[in-house]
């Protein structure tokens, strides 16, 4: 029985390795351009979306902060829709599957 002992120990391991590691990823961040430069987001590695930033002449300048705000949160609600349809996605998935109460996996 000491080797499912340790099989287990190395699972919680990995688990918290890859915990760790997906915390990290909102602490990375990217840019994103389109249009020459025109329109450029930040976002975190994680894929959550920090900014927007449009060049006036695509808009009109009095409801450029707005528009801004209005994509960011546009993308945001999406992805967490995203995030919300890949856990249900998966938790079909591992409905079968004999996993140890807590075992959580790294998708």
């Amino acid at each position: 029985m000491k080797n499912l002992d340790e099989i287990m120990a190395m699972a919680q391991n990995v688990q918290a390795e890859l915990q760790k590691a997906q915390e990290n990823l909102e602490t990375i961040t990217v840019d994103g351009v389109s249009g020459g430069g025109l329109v450029k987001v930040k976002a975190s590695a994680k894929g959550r979306i920090l900014s927007l930033d449009i060049d006036d002449s695509l808009i009109q300048p009095s409801e450029k902060q707005m528009l801004e705000d209005l994509v960011v949160a546009a993308f945001n609600d999406a992805r967490a829709k995203a995030d919300a349809a890949s856990g249900e996605a998966m938790s079909k998935m591992t409905a079968g599957m004999p996993l140890p109460p807590g075992f959580k996996l790294p998708f």
